[in-house]
């Protein structure tokens, strides 16, 4: 009877020991999550670098996650009846800290984008920004492999059989995935070729707007719209692709049309002040400007302009565009010119007298 006391109270304090630890380590997460974590990220930022801060923001969740793991391991040890050697828990205790650290440097990747193009800003390291995206998809990618290999292999499974059995279905599962292959290829091109970066305004058979991201299977276009289009990367790499934001000036060209009455003197200094004008306008690229009495149209005098603007951004085209549409109303009306309009003249013959007093 006394042993069975004794059994009793033992088996009831170790129950009490093993959850009053890991009740502990539950209160330690809370207090390393209210202060103790914001009193170090508070320090950290304080540095001229915000890497140890983005470090520790990437860290913070599975940070609070290892307080449960340490409490879960300690109070298994008092526990009764738990052997806390068995292999298949020293196993899980030790995946559980493997996939704590991957998700904490899986949540880092996600802010290599930041760190790339610091790199590229503080060194002759020149990095595409087309290349950001892939760089950080692929790190990802590498950091999720590693650890389900790492843990795998905690469990006792062979990997290299692994791969070889992936060696082996590699055919079958190219033709079930050819469409996800071909647009992987595609983003390849995409890499190599360069036809486009990130906040590039370019155009295709199938879409017209700017790239806003570029994955493994697609890019990502804005339209003018507004509109978010997803377009495969296997069918933008078949494409004839416009980057208009390569163009080095972008061009203007339409033909202005004056009506027949207007005199020869009168047409010849319409186009000698549109051209004054165009080659002492600022935002005009000087080396290309044309405006020529060009040919003689079925409403009137065709003057053709030929110029280009410095600037290739949109709204500044468009603001360059009507400016020179507004001075070129004010010549014509300076010169008393009117533009021809679409007019046609009937001409007829009066019929004779006598055939006409016949009728009636």
């Amino acid at each position: 009877m006394f042993w069975e006391k004794w059994f009793s109270y033992d088996v009831g304090v170790n129950i009490a020991i093993s959850i009053g630890i890991f009740l502990l380590f539950l209160l330690f997460r809370k207090i390393f999550s209210r202060y103790v974590f914001k009193f170090l990220l508070w320090i950290v930022k304080k540095a001229p670098s915000d890497l140890f801060s983005k470090v520790m923001l990437a860290f913070e969740k599975p940070l609070q996650w290892v307080f449960l793991v340490i409490g879960f391991y300690l109070s298994a040890k008092y526990f009764p009846y738990f052997n806390e050697k068995n292999d298949l828990f020293l196993s899980m205790i030790r995946s559980s800290i493997i996939f704590l650290i991957s998700w904490g440097f899986f949540n880092l990747a996600s802010t290599a984008t930041y760190f790339f193009k610091k790199m590229r800003n503080h060194s002759s390291i020149e990095i595409d920004e087309i290349l950001i995206p892939f760089l950080t998809k692929a790190i990802k990618v590498i950091i999720v492999a590693i650890s389900f290999s790492i843990i795998a292999q905690e469990f006792g499974y062979n990997i290299s059989g692994f791969v070889t059995g992936l060696g082996i279905g590699g055919l079958a599962i190219s033709l079930a995935a050819k469409d996800a292959l071909g647009n992987l290829f595609g983003g390849v091109v995409i890499i190599t070729e360069k036809p486009f970066s990130i906040g590039d305004w370019i155009m295709t058979p199938s879409v017209e707007g700017t790239v806003e991201d570029i994955t493994f299977r697609s890019t990502k276009v804005r339209t003018f719209a507004q509109a978010l289009v997803t377009v495969p990367n296997a069918t933008l790499a078949n494409e004839n692709i416009t980057n208009w934001s390569k163009m080095g000036k972008r061009q203007i060209s339409f033909d202005l049309k004056l009506a027949y009455d207007t005199p020869r003197e009168k047409l010849e200094d319409v186009v000698k002040q549109i051209r004054y004008f165009l080659t002492q306008h600022d935002e005009i690229h000087p080396e290309t400007i044309f405006v020529r009495f060009d040919h003689y149209s079925e409403n009137g005098f065709d003057i053709f302009l030929y110029f280009f603007t410095k600037t290739t951004a949109w709204g500044e085209f468009l603001r360059i565009k009507e400016e020179i549409n507004f001075e070129i109303i004010k010549i014509l009306e300076n010169e008393g010119v009117t533009i021809a309009v679409p007019a046609r003249k009937l001409y007829g013959e009066s019929a004779p007298e006598e055939i006409v007093e016949s009728k009636a």
